[in-house]
């Protein structure tokens, strides 16, 4: 495969305001999602994006695809509001944009930003008009822009020029590599155009997204090298479960390490019926994982082995990671730091007092033929030693006292002097 090696550069030093979010210019790395309802269910499409915005979701992408949606955004942005939610919304517009925004101008205002594709602004001769049309919006209403390439929807017009000129090199490139750069050539003459007609340079956000990993990171990389624009990452149409996960992991977590990407959103195919959450979740936990943000408590927890043949260290592992992300937003609320917190569950003797004792705090549960004790460690010092069928209860007790004990009360919240 064409893959050139990944280029190192700097973070992007072009910050974007996007209504109040930080993007870019070393400002951290933001977690954004979209929504999956219809935009004109106003109650459908607010209850998600509050739940989305209180699993973490800094940015909230939602449809904006016909008249009905366009009406319903204002409301939708105003029922928020009303609940305490301020998380700022992206209209995400494709073929018919430039009209929904000129008929709907409380929908232009409502949003934080506009999501353009290059590839579907217009055919043709209305190519240019239609995207000189959607710019203008964004100058008018103070907006930033989103130009979101994919190979998906590429100007199937800019592919053919390049792929004529190509025909004509002495040796010429793959097919592969003219694909990659008509991607970074959309996203780069289409924010030059953007800037020509009144838009910011600090108002320009550029994403070029595939499905395949290396496509995606030497594309990024290219990118990356060539504008300082700030950058969203994301591996599009990744798949569902586990598949979805490896893969937009495997992509964003070599961008990422390279100092490559601002905002980060992990496109997972839901299960019927399944949790739009869990995209945050992902996303959060690779942040944290490379060390880039801390968001929650991880839980460390051995695997099991022929040492663990009882499940009980696992069901602790699983209620002890669960309890942590219920009591997380309070914690959030009132300790300073708490998303810090190491917590390790261990399921023997081999492992589970050296892994404890890295942690804040840890318990090191007993294996087959074990001493039916279950030890716990405090800031590396073995602390009390728990037994009996109340072990679960009895440490996150212990958790939810270290918390009180061990991170400082935010200003304003009960306990603080001040």
């Amino acid at each position: 495969m064409d893959t050139p090696p990944l280029r190192r550069p700097r973070r992007s030093t072009l910050g974007v305001d996007v209504g109040g979010v930080p993007v870019g210019a070393g400002a951290p790395i933001v977690v954004q999602s979209m929504t999956n309802t219809d935009t004109a269910d106003v109650a459908s499409t607010v209850r998600q994006v509050r739940e989305l915005a209180e699993a973490g979701s800094e940015l909230v992408r939602i449809t904006v695809n016909t008249d009905e949606a366009a009406a319903a955004v204002a409301p939708i942005r105003d029922q928020l509001r009303a609940q305490g939610c301020t998380v700022p919304l992206i209209g995400d517009f494709h073929y018919n944009g430039h009209r929904l925004l000129k008929a709907h101008p409380a929908c232009a205002e409502a949003l934080a930003k506009y999501r353009i594709n290059p590839g579907n602004v217009g055919r043709g001769s209305k190519r240019d008009p239609q995207f000189a049309e959607l710019i203008e919006f964004a100058c008018r209403y103070g907006k930033p822009v989103r130009i979101g390439v994919n190979w998906g929807s590429l100007d199937q017009e800019l592919l053919a020029r390049l792929m004529d000129a190509n025909s004509e090199r002495p040796e010429p490139h793959s097919a592969q590599q003219v694909l990659r750069e008509a991607l970074v050539r959309s996203c780069l003459d289409s924010a030059a155009r953007a800037m020509e007609l009144g838009l910011g340079a600090d108002r320009i956000i550029l994403s070029a997204k595939v499905s395949a990993v290396q496509d995606l990171i030497a594309v990024y990389g290219e990118l990356a090298a060539r504008t300082r624009h700030a950058l969203h990452l994301g591996l599009t149409e990744a798949g569902m479960g586990s598949k979805g996960i490896v893969a937009s992991s495997a992509a964003l977590a070599v961008l990422l390490q390279a100092g490559i990407g601002d905002t980060i959103r992990i496109s997972l195919t839901p299960e019927p019926n399944g949790d739009r959450r869990r995209e945050i979740i992902v996303a959060q936990e690779l942040l944290q994982t490379l060390g880039l943000r801390s968001f929650a408590p991880l839980v460390t927890a051995c695997p099991g082995c022929g040492r663990t043949t009882s499940t009980y260290f696992q069901t602790l592992a699983q209620s002890i990671q669960e309890h942590l992300r219920r009591r997380m937003p309070e914690w959030r609320r009132t300790h300073v730091g708490v998303e810090n917190l190491a917590v390790a569950v261990m399921g023997c003797v081999v492992n589970g007092p050296g892994e404890s004792k890295q942690a804040h705090i840890g318990i090191s549960l007993p294996g087959t033929g074990e001493r039916a004790v279950a030890p716990v460690y405090e800031d590396g010092a073995r602390t009390v030693t728990l037994k009996g069928e109340h072990i679960a209860e009895e440490f996150q007790q212990l958790v939810e006292q270290y918390v009180a004990r061990s991170f400082p009360p935010r200003a304003g919240t009960n306990g603080d002097p001040s």
